[in-house]
């Protein structure tokens, strides 16, 4: 090989070098496909509306940010398997957003034999909280936070029968043990108390206990499609009561989806209200979302677009060349971070993020009110 030849390879060779190491991976695993579809979307979609703004201007630290997602179907297996191979095949520096309980639980295992760290999972889950997980940082408040709340909000305005329906997963009794919680502070009881199965829900039975029990609101603590079903089977059997449900449910996807049923139901929030400028987290996704010619911006996006701020921050703070070690130091040192009117902190001992939480209605709209 000529000399000529030879120095042109050796650019080549570190020009590719350069690419290589101009990039951080970023895996994700979530069920873009399945029950949750519609607010996994939406929630991606809020968080590349940042990551996306940064990369524009140059990304942290002079390297893009690459989000590798990958669809689980909301199956933890698959969630492991997909965390598995975007730790192990696609060297990813960290994972991020994971969307479900049990799913990110089984996430977990594949986290800790290789230190890597888990920024805003999409779940509120207490045993993401306590006892600490070493690996996962949490960005959003607990379910139980959130169960909690809506039952006070239903006790103070004189509802006393309430039902509880949950999933029979992890995530189902966690958000239950929230909503026993507000029932024991009310001094209430269960008018009825019943779960469903996650892998094949089905109402049949539990329409009419409902129904008999003349129940004024019912508390779904479920995902989806399965709150769809549940909604449409009780307002079809005459049901008038109020239906309540977490935040996870907090998009506008399951607003089109409840369809006709969608008015009055009331959603749990963990974040600011999505059209509440006094918010600069909410003024930033709202300019950023009109920017890419989104007429507005959903409870779900404003969860994404927050993560995502607490994600670039951390690989900020890591400084140029993030390993996953770095990443996981500055995330146990991160304090006080502001989002933009909200303040993120953590510490060895203190994963838990945020503590917000909120209600809000659907409107004759079809839109949140709160």
């Amino acid at each position: 090989m000529n000399p000529l030849n030879s120095l042109v390879v050796s650019a080549f060779l570190a020009l590719m070098t350069f690419s290589v190491h101009s990039q951080i991976l970023v895996g994700q695993t979530a069920g873009f496909s399945g029950p949750v579809a519609a607010g996994v979307k939406e929630v991606t979609e809020g968080a590349k509306l940042h990551i996306d703004a940064v990369n524009a201007q140059g990304g942290v630290n002079g390297q893009s940010i690459e989000l590798i997602s990958m669809d689980d179907k909301f199956d933890p297996k698959l969630a492991a398997a997909n965390a598995k191979t975007l730790i192990e095949d696609k060297n990813v520096q960290v994972m991020f957003l994971t969307r479900g309980t049990p799913h990110t639980q089984a996430v977990i295992p594949v986290l800790d034999q290789h230190g890597v760290a888990l920024i805003g999972p999409s779940t509120g889950a207490m045993v993401l909280h306590k006892p600490v997980q070493k690996n996962v940082f949490n960005v959003r408040a607990t379910y139980q936070r959130e169960a909690e709340k809506a039952i006070a909000h239903l006790a103070s305005i004189g509802i006393t029968r309430i039902a509880l329906i949950h999933v029979d997963d992890s995530f189902g009794a966690d958000g239950l043990a929230g909503a026993q919680k507000g029932m024991e502070a009310a001094k209430l009881q269960p008018v009825v108390l019943e779960s469903y199965n996650r892998s094949k829900p089905d109402f049949t039975a539990i329409i009419p206990k409902v129904i008999n029990a003349n129940a004024q609101a019912v508390v779904l603590v479920a995902s989806g499609s399965a709150v769809v079903d549940a909604i449409k089977g009780l307002r079809a059997a005459g049901s008038r009561a109020q239906f309540v449900t977490l935040s996870n449910n907090a998009s506008g996807g399951f607003i089109t989806s409840l369809g006709e049923n969608a008015r009055g139901v009331i959603v749990t929030q963990v974040f600011p209200y999505e059209r509440s400028v006094n918010y600069v987290i909410v003024k930033e996704a709202q300019d950023l979302a009109k920017a890419k010619g989104l007429n507005e911006i959903s409870p779900a996006m404003i969860e994404g677009f927050a993560a995502a701020k607490v994600l670039t921050e951390a690989l900020r703070r890591a400084g140029p060349k993030p390993t996953r070690e770095k990443i996981h130091q500055t995330l146990d040192s991160m304090r006080k971070y502001d989002l933009g009117g909200l303040e993120i902190s953590f510490s060895a001992t203190d994963h838990s993020g945020l503590d917000f939480a909120d209600l809000s209605i659907i409107g004759p709209n079809g839109k949140f009110r709160r």
